[in-house]
């Protein structure tokens, strides 16, 4: 029997996709959900509906919930991360007080002042958390879905014995969106990709083994196509490869697109395609959709769909445990990973899963532009980590002083000025290193 330990399922439809993923392999016809919260309402919310789940599946899964994950942790064969530490309160600080620097984001929770700040608040309850894990279920195969991915892995690398890998689901999530774009079936396509997360690149593409980069050309050329997406359109035009996260993610990850309001109004659309302020606008009334949706399902007015998704740890668990191979994409340190990339850094890249694990595979070298706007990123990860695991506060500012858009507007000074407005600010959730 399989024991899925999801700490943070207070995220209720995040968990509540996770487990419909699972309960849909048919090699695993029985476990247990483990469900560990600090929310006692959000935890009996996500409970309740993997609970309905089940029932509606009929498979011979249990569920338990705990307040303390300790509890819950003992005995675990797979342990996955989704936990926000304070992040509804302070989304509105996150991006407020850089707007008034003029660093307008989109989505900042991985790079950029939200995205510091985010790992600031984060990587402390995070490191604490695999300590527990390496007392309770050392051999358990630990997932980590929390933003700021590649800080999360990163002090995963350096503070833990723990092996951990980071699930984002870019890269599969660009692959169907190209195929919507050259209008062909997805199963046509095939492809390499690697880089870092929200910054990685499709660096092959082909449909049915011939180029399909010249046809993706050609109609992203197409206005129509075009202003679906953008700053990728515009990346692929000028640096040669198509990133993998959205336009408006990616867009807050170069200093290109979001530094001037006249540049701002030519490539930002609204949503996932660069809307200023999105997540900040709008997370608080996603979480109230969300739970007034599970509460329509609980009331029987709405079915809940029982199709798997797209995200890899049920995939991941289904290879190991019945041997067949498949392809996911891994965030891990960089070890002979990307030639290109610093050693040690953590990188994204394809992994073939199987009875034995998880293999990452071997890219090569990333093409020298793209490779050099991906080592910028490395070494803002590599600061800010630093800062958290030294106690040293000067890094964390400077780490924000190499971050590519706040310092394509803003001078020294006034980073340093806005990241004590953010300390103030957040100072409630932030390690004491950072508020003496």
């Amino acid at each position: 029997m399989t024991t899925i330990t999801l700490v943070g399922a207070g995220s209720a439809e995040f968990t509540a996709e996770l487990v419909t993923d699972f309960l849909a392999v048919d090699a695993l016809p029985e476990g247990e959900f483990r469900l560990v919260d600090i929310d006692p309402v959000r935890l009996e919310l996500a409970r309740g509906f993997a609970e309905h789940l089940i029932e509606r599946t009929g498979k011979g899964w249990t569920v338990r919930a705990d307040i303390d994950r300790t509890a819950a942790l003992g005995g675990s064969d797979v342990v996955i991360n989704t936990i926000e530490v304070a992040g509804l309160r302070n989304v509105r600080h996150d991006y407020d007080i850089p707007m008034r620097y003029g660093v307008d984001q989109c989505i900042g929770d991985t790079i950029g002042p939200g995205g510091l700040f985010k790992a600031f608040r984060t990587i402390p309850a995070w490191l604490e958390m695999l300590g527990d894990i390496d007392r309770l279920c050392p051999e358990a195969l630990v997932l980590n879905h929390t933003n700021p991915m590649s800080m999360m892995v990163l002090a995963a690398s350096r503070a833990s014995r723990i092996p951990v890998y980071g699930m984002c689901h870019s890269v599969h999530y660009t692959i169907e969106q190209i195929a919507e774009y050259l209008e062909v079936d997805l199963a046509r396509l095939t492809f390499r990709a690697a880089g870092v997360n929200h910054l990685a690149w499709i660096t092959d593409l082909w449909l049915d083994g011939d180029d399909a980069y010249p046809m993706l050309r050609e109609r992203g050329r197409l206005a129509e196509v075009w202003e679906q997406d953008p700053v990728r359109f515009e990346l692929m035009f000028h640096l040669g490869r198509f990133p993998t996260e959205s336009s408006g993610h990616v867009s807050e990850y170069l200093p290109y697109f979001r530094s001037r309001p006249e540049t701002l109004a030519r490539y930002a659309r609204s949503g996932y395609r660069g809307e200023s302020g999105f997540y900040a606008n709008n997370w608080p009334t996603w979480r109230a959709e969300s739970d007034e949706r599970l509460a329509r399902v609980f009331a029987g007015d709405e079915e809940y769909p029982l199709e798997r998704g797209g995200e890899y740890p049920s995939r991941i668990v289904e290879a190991m445990t019945t041997g067949a191979p498949v392809s996911v994409y891994v965030n891990i340190p960089n070890d002979g990973l990307i030639d290109d990339l610093a050693p040690g850094g953590v990188v994204e890249v394809e992994a073939i899963v199987d009875g034995d694990g998880i293999h990452p595979q071997p890219f090569g070298a990333l093409p020298p532009q793209l490779a050099a706007l991906d080592r910028r990123h490395l070494e803002v990860y590599d600061l800010a980590v630093t800062a958290v695991l030294e106690g040293d506060r000067e890094l964390a500012v400077q780490a924000l002083m190499l971050d590519p858009l706040t310092s394509a507007v803003c001078p020294p000074a006034d980073i340093r000025m806005m990241f004590d407005e953010m300390v103030a600010a957040e100072r409630a959730d932030l390690p004491s290193f950072l508020t003496p």
